[in-house]
């Protein structure tokens, strides 16, 4: 039995879209497949590695375990809403910067997470870094120069 579709209404990166979803359709798919938003990677599917992770009201999450239609009515920002390659955010450039990043797939879940902890925290402890770390697999860093490119921003002044 094919499950009826259901009608959501949500803003992605500043703008408002209406779909109709399977009800069983992850926010990772709607975002890649239907919005065509792919900077959101998806690498396990059981949230462990963090690359897929977005903004959902201004916190974390990991996509490919939210149910697009519990995101009705909420604010997704991805990766695609922060920074240009003419116009790198911060976080963006420190991590260029830092060499913080090699192959890229972990990125985009680590820079959402960092634009997270740095709305919460414009100067975050090198504790309160590793701690958003743990929640992301890198295989290429090492993990070093990314909190070292963090730390750079907090030593900034934030972003």
């Amino acid at each position: 039995m094919i499950a009826p579709s259901q009608a959501v209404v949500l803003t992605v990166n500043g703008q408002q879209t209406a779909c109709n979803v399977n009800p069983r359709l992850l926010l990772s798919e709607l975002l890649r497949d239907d919005l065509r938003l792919t900077g959101t990677h998806v690498g396990c599917g059981t949230g462990a590695c963090g690359s897929c992770t977005v903004l959902l009201d201004g916190e974390p999450v990991r996509s490919c375990l939210v149910l697009a239609v519990q995101a009705d009515g909420a604010t997704i920002e991805t990766v695609e809403s922060v920074g240009t390659p003419n116009a790198l955010h911060p976080i963006q450039s420190a991590l260029r910067e830092h060499h913080g990043l090699q192959c890229g797939f972990c990125t985009p879940g680590f820079v959402m997470s960092a634009v997270a902890l740095f709305r919460r925290s414009a100067r975050p402890s090198r504790e309160e870094i590793n701690e958003m770390m743990q929640g992301h697999l890198c295989r290429c860093t090492g993990y070093r120069n990314i909190a070292d490119a963090l730390m750079s921003v907090a030593s900034a002044g934030g972003v």
